[in-house]
């Protein structure tokens, strides 16, 4: 699941839940690199590329929220 298109199609309580779910991941694989456990170094940029592709779509999703606020009070 690391198509930004999924990503957009999920609601925000998931995507909360996958923003936790990826950093939980991110932690766990830098543990296992400092403790020489991690075969596949790889997985910690995919992990971060995933992480930041969530917080895009939350930032999409409050951006157009945030502008539609501002212009009814003003």
């Amino acid at each position: 699941m690391t198509d930004l298109g999924k990503f957009r199609e999920m609601s925000d309580t998931e995507l909360e839940q996958a923003l936790r779910e990826a950093k939980q991941d991110l932690w766990s694989a830098r543990f296992a690199l400092s403790t020489r456990q991690l075969n596949d170094t790889s997985t910690i940029p995919q992990t971060r590329h995933r992480i930041a592709r969530i917080m895009t779509v939350q930032r999409e999703r409050l951006t157009p929220r945030a502008a539609q606020a501002g212009r009814k009070s003003a």
